[in-house]
């Protein structure tokens, strides 16, 4: 609702130039933090000591993910240490580990319990072999580095082909019209209300994937060997656009999974294909994205 809000203040006098790539990731951060903790990072207004912790080993973090590491190729050289590209991932990641500590520690003190942190403590008090402070930290970081940069890139393709699919968009903009109305920013509960809208993303999924995975353990698939712990690229880019599973494969349609259930099952965004739409998946990375 802030970046809405925000937006309209840049725009309301006029048009006004904006870049939107990083505002989507931040609101990305921001709706991923105040779910594990109830805390906002990002935006003109969070300029504490431990927004701006947080936001830098978020930069440093992206930057060492977005980078080329030559030992990933040349193994003789990650023994080296090439570029001791190797020693700053350690750093970062003692860092984060000392900032998530922080906030783990923060929410044992903090009577209110309704943030995901909470919940985990919960279950840490009946099951402590389980649930130590560090899987609790360790599912932050997962969410984190899957659930943001994802989740902006959607939103980022979702928007640039509504814009280039006019007719799409205003089919989107009725049904918000009818079911919203246009007196009130959109509530999280009026996202039942809105198939349509829920389509778009589905469609946007199936044209534009997120990341590849990486196997946990060997495994034997379809007749093939794959060794553990490598990254696995699945050709999910082909099996959307293969026109003996989708109708025009290569058109932007939402209409395609309008009351199909069979359309959503061959959807396979998440390379196991779509998860339950009541799922842990399906809740962090739609509400995110819608």
């Amino acid at each position: 609702m802030r970046l809405l809000q925000k937006l309209y203040e840049i725009s309301h006098d006029g048009f006004a130039k904006v870049e939107l790539k990083s505002k989507f990731l931040e609101l990305s951060f921001n709706v991923i933090m105040r779910m594990i903790n109830g805390k906002r990072y990002f935006g003109e207004d969070e300029e504490s000591e431990e927004a701006k912790k947080f936001q830098g080993l978020i930069r440093q973090t992206f930057e060492h993910a977005g980078a080329s590491n030559p030992g990933d190729f040349l193994p003789v050289l990650r023994s080296l240490d090439y570029k001791s590209f190797e020693k700053s991932l350690a750093r970062i990641s003692m860092d984060m580990d000392v900032f998530f500590q922080g906030l783990v520690e923060e929410r044992r003190s903090d009577k209110t319990k309704n943030t995901m942190i909470d919940r985990l403590q919960t279950l840490q008090e009946s099951q402590p072999k389980y649930y130590k402070d560090e899987a609790i930290k360790a599912m932050i970081m997962v969410l984190l580095l899957a659930g943001t940069d994802t989740s902006s890139a959607t939103i980022e393709w979702a928007r640039s082909l509504l814009l280039n699919h006019p007719k799409v968009l205003e089919k989107a903009k009725a049904e918000l019209e009818t079911h919203v109305g246009i007196h009130h920013l959109i509530q999280e509960d009026d996202l039942s209300k809105l198939p349509y809208v829920h389509n778009i993303i589905l469609e946007t999924l199936r044209l534009f994937l997120a990341v590849p995975h990486k196997s946990s353990a060997s495994c034997k698939v379809g007749g093939y060997d794959f060794p553990g712990g490598k990254i696995l690229l699945v050709n999910t880019w082909s099996i959307h656009r293969d026109p003996k599973v989708w109708d025009d494969p290569t058109s932007f349609k939402p209409e395609r999974f309008e009351g199909l259930q069979v359309e959503t099952s061959k959807l396979m965004p998440f390379v196991l294909g779509l998860v339950s739409r009541n799922g842990p998946t399906r809740i962090i990375g739609f509400l995110t994205i819608q």
